[in-house]
């Protein structure tokens, strides 16, 4: 019964953890009531996105460092993009996080984004919801990247840093939208490039207009995330930002967002796409098929 592994979990062993992590992502029976049995967690959750290549995983073992240096807790979830296949993680953080894999303090899970547009797992806020009863001081998930549509991040993190390279220039102007609505923090790694300081000056620029709206700044922190320099300052900012968003309206908003999803995900549980494709194919042979008549008859 889960209840038995709960209470391991509670007294820090990631082997129960690893267990009920599973029986939740595979909705195994009773797994709806261990999550309505949770009490609030509040353990802050960070998310660290942006575009592929700029170095995350080296940031978030970065940050593993610092913070485990500091006798802290740390658990990630590491989300990769899926096999078409077998649906499946493609690339195992914990192969690219292997000096933390043994750590008692450490916890690494490589999730698979099972073909979720918003590049996360679909049962992302139900794993959070159930690492925040384990006895860690963070919780970070790194995403597949980040884009117009890929802006979920920001209703499941407390505070979210966009981690972005001296070369991403035609990328953020392509996801400045996007990354307006989400960022919080924005890292410039790999910041002893020659170029670092030029396209640090271009970001500030461009979101300048944004700043003035929101009547405050977004930090921008460089990092060398290879040889740790400028972790620290990250570390320190994110907790920062934490805390502000205790004090804020963000908690109420964050809680809105996640209600949201899950509503979502329940309403359409019972909805399949080979289901609609049968019945669609039946159905264009009436001369007079509607898709949007179609979907009204069918809600």
């Amino acid at each position: 019964m889960w209840q038995e592994q709960f209470q391991q979990l509670k007294k820090g062993d990631h082997k129960a953890l690893a267990r009920l992590l599973s029986f939740i992502e595979n909705e195994q029976a009773g797994y709806e009531e261990l999550l309505a049995s949770l009490p609030v967690g509040t353990t802050p959750v960070i998310g660290i996105t942006g575009p592929p290549g700029a170095g995350k995983s080296t940031l978030v073992d970065a940050l593993i460092s610092t913070w485990t240096g500091q006798g802290k807790k740390v658990a990630v979830l590491c989300v990769d993009p899926s096999s078409p296949f077998h649906q499946g993680a493609l690339l195992g953080d914990r192969i690219r996080m292997n000096n933390w894999y043994n750590h008692p303090d450490v916890y690494i899970r490589s999730l698979a984004t099972r073909g979720s547009m918003g590049g996360l797992h679909p049962k992302i806020i139900e794993l959070t919801d159930l690492l925040r009863q384990a006895g860690f001081d963070w919780i970070l998930i790194e995403t597949v990247g980040v884009g117009q549509t890929e802006v979920e991040i920001a209703g499941l993190a407390d505070v979210t840093a966009v981690v972005l390279v001296p070369e991403a220039g035609d990328e953020v102007q392509t996801m400045k939208a996007g990354l307006m609505e989400i960022a919080d923090l924005f890292v410039v790694n790999k910041a002893d490039r020659p170029d670092a300081a030029a396209f640090v000056k271009n970001l500030q620029a461009m979101l300048a207009p944004a700043f003035s709206r929101k009547q405050t700044n977004i930090p921008i922190l460089q990092t060398v995330a290879t040889r740790s320099e400028g972790v620290k300052e990250v570390a320190a900012a994110l907790e920062a930002l934490q805390q502000h968003a205790e004090k804020g309206e963000k908690k109420s908003w964050l809680l809105a967002e996640k209600a949201y999803q899950l509503i979502q995900r329940k309403r359409m549980h019972d909805v399949s796409r080979g289901a609609l494709q049968e019945k669609i194919r039946t159905a264009i042979k009436q001369k007079d098929f509607n898709l949007y008549r179609f979907v009204k008859e069918g809600i």
